[in-house]
């Protein structure tokens, strides 16, 4: 129970036990908010499938830390962080005083907080220390992140922005419902001045091909298609792990992929999302590289050694596409350089800026 109760100060206003590490919740970004207002937008980015975010955070933290030291990106769109959400128990409450009266009433929190890491056992409040001193030291102290997280520990994405870049609003569903998680923490949705960027890390398509096998993707394919088909006044910026490879020059050994299918084994990645155009990323990824042209890379033991897929994407709406300066895989070869520890290497985007204030409002238009 003593984790409950919080002491109260001379004021009578309550003191937390210890430091909020909700972002909306937070206060102490005033500064970094301020001269947010004199700055652009963002306009490098990254995204991720960390394949564990915890474990990379373990095992390969300084060498990822460097990567964006040197990359110095705005944003970073992360997938797959592997720690569940925190959840307070439904027969404890908490209680809370009551101004300077010393009244005090009981309240009964709800069963999961899907925008805060879990503390609940002694295991995961030592993987959330973790984390988060990860995330205070350099380069990261510069961001502030957003969590959405699954019920366990499975799948969840996150969302780093730059404190002078502060968003909107930021929503965790494609129905832009304040209070709502997508199931499994799939969708972080940033709405800044001119732009909006949406995360997600979309569902594997199955293994199999049964009748059961591809609902829950071509659920998530039709709600992805209803959100894109709305109307805005913002242009959108779509990344993360998409697990679908659009075409022959998505996959590094299409015979390899195609054969396994007739073995009875379906690549979640080989199979197109029913509805999903995206051609347009041709235009920055039309030469197949070996080296460094896929985003996923198979082990490098075993069969899979050197057999690689293009599923991690940034994708952008028309009014953006000629202020794209870059978009780069940063993994390479078959010992898996540059994917710090995952089987993705993180895939950047660069923007050019604006040349002018009526350009900015355009691009808004």
């Amino acid at each position: 129970m003593k984790r409950f109760f919080k002491p109260v100060e001379k004021d009578g206003s309550t003191a937390p036990k210890k430091p909020c590490l909700s972002p909306e919740k937070r206060d102490g970004d005033g500064d970094a908010v301020e001269e947010g207002k004199k700055q652009k937008e963002p306009t490098k980015f990254v995204t991720w499938n960390a394949n564990s975010f915890l474990l990379r955070v373990k095992n390969d933290w300084s060498e990822f830390s460097k990567f964006v030291s040197d990359f110095d990106p705005d944003v970073i769109a992360v997938q797959v962080i592997s720690s569940s959400a925190y959840q307070v128990d439904s027969d404890k409450c908490a209680l809370i005083w009551l101004g300077s009266k010393n009244a005090c009433c009981w309240w009964k929190g709800k069963p999961k907080n899907y925008g805060e890491l879990s503390d609940d056992t002694k295991a995961l409040r030592e993987e959330k220390q973790i984390l988060m001193r990860a995330l205070s030291s350099p380069p990261f102290g510069n961001y502030r992140v957003w969590w959405s997280l699954a019920e366990s520990k499975y799948a969840g994405t996150a969302l780093l922005v730059k404190k002078c870049f502060k968003p909107l609003k930021v929503y965790f569903n494609l129905d832009k419902l304040a209070s709502k998680h997508e199931p499994d923490g799939r969708v972080i949705l940033a709405e800044f001045e001119t732009f909006r960027l949406l995360n997600t890390y979309s569902p594997n398509n199955g293994w199999k091909e049964e009748e059961n096998s591809f609902q829950r993707r071509r659920k998530w394919d039709k709600r992805i298609v209803e959100f894109l088909s709305q109307t805005s006044e913002k242009p959108l910026i779509w990344c993360g792990d998409l697990n679908v490879s659009h075409e022959e020059i998505d996959v590094s050994h299409p015979e390899f992929f195609a054969t396994a299918k007739l073995n009875g084994y379906v690549p979640q990645t080989t199979r197109t999302a029913d509805n999903l155009d995206l051609h347009h990323l041709r235009e920055h990824a039309s030469e197949p590289d070996m080296e460094s042209g896929f985003s996923w890379s198979g082990n490098p033991i075993g069969k899979y050694r050197g057999k690689r897929m293009r599923i991690d994407y940034f994708l952008v709406s028309e009014q953006l596409k000629d202020r794209i300066v870059c978009c780069k895989m940063h993994g390479r070869g078959i010992e898996l350089e540059g994917f710090y520890g995952s089987d993705h290497c993180p895939v950047s985007l660069e923007l050019s800026k604006p040349s002018s204030d009526s350009e900015e409002k355009q691009v808004s238009n």
